[in-house]
């Protein structure tokens, strides 16, 4: 493919005018739209969507966007890295995370990638709601528990899962829940995302039966953001239904204790997510086994 031609694709996507990238790469509008009904020829798939008074892309027309940057900023690197070797690590990662286990664990690791690799940068993102990684433009993410979609490669980083906590003041207050049901007339910290409150606690019923149960709490407290419902939790005001990686250093100082361990059983591991791409660039392939290490060390 012509790397002019996937510049005018990107230009006219960013401008939203086929005359205005026609400009920039020195085409007249009528030369602009006849390599663009190229392209979409050659692809088979409609880019754009025209009409009088707007040009946005497709849905295809995003994907195909996402990866012809991705194609020209390997191309731009390649041509950096010689003349400046071929070891060379530079460029922006664009990562997402969730909020408390970004701002806690992942911090000091990337701080840490970045002292070995000065021309590293990040684009860091902390968000407890599910991101789609191609319309994001994220390079890479962290997530618990199972995944659908299997457009992405997922590397487990850390074994994990979902427990009931609290602060040792509160539970001494209030005797601390005998079963998961006792959690519904307790106060408790909801974190809110993208697709509601998570407000359904999931656990296994403890007989033979080993049945998937739930139990609906009310929102004493709720939250968005993960590193408020695990300060909330500290300061005793609610019981907190989180990843015990989160919350591993507050378990260890004291600051939290977990309840109904043997009801909060099911495994949520972290996993790491990135493109199944054939070819990933030095900065993220190199932070990808970096964090895969890091994690390991962790247990």
């Amino acid at each position: 493919m012509d790397s002019n031609l996937i510049r005018l694709f990107l230009d006219a996507a960013q401008l939203g005018s086929f005359s205005a990238a026609g400009r920039k790469q020195g085409l007249s509008p009528a030369a602009a739209s006849a390599s663009i009904l190229r392209l979409e020829a050659s692809l088979q798939v409609k880019l754009f969507e025209r009409t009088t008074r707007q040009l946005r892309l497709t849905e295809e027309g995003r994907l195909y966007r996402h990866f012809s940057e991705q194609a020209m900023a390997l191309m731009t690197e390649a041509e950096d890295s010689l003349h400046a070797g071929t070891s060379a690590v530079r460029g922006v990662v664009k990562i997402s995370a969730p909020s408390d286990l970004g701002r806690n664990v992942l911090l000091p690791m990337l701080d840490e990638f970045r002292a070995r690799h000065p021309e590293v940068q990040y684009a860091l993102t902390l968000s407890d709601s599910t991101s789609n990684l191609v319309q994001d433009d994220i390079d890479l993410a962290l997530r618990y528990g199972q995944l659908a979609d299997s457009e992405m490669v997922a590397r487990v980083l850390a074994p994990s899962r979902r427990v009931v906590c609290a602060a040792p003041s509160l539970i001494a207050q209030d005797g601390g829940p005998a079963t998961p049901e006792d959690l519904a007339s307790l106060p408790t910290l909801v974190l809110v995302t993208a697709i509601g409150p998570m407000q359904e606690w999931r656990y296994r019923s403890n007989d033979a039966a080993d049945e998937r149960l739930s139990v609906r709490v009310r929102r004493s407290q709720q939250s968005n953001d993960g590193e408020i419902i695990r300060k909330w939790a500290i300061a005793g005001q609610g019981y907190a239904y989180k990843s015990i990686l989160d919350i591993s250093d507050d378990l260890r100082c004291g600051r939290l204790v977990t309840v109904l361990d043997e009801y909060f059983t099911d495994s949520a591991p972290l996993n790491l997510l990135y493109h199944r791409n054939r070819y990933q660039p030095p900065r993220i392939a190199l932070l990808i086994e970096f964090l895969l290490e890091r994690f390991a060390n962790l247990a």
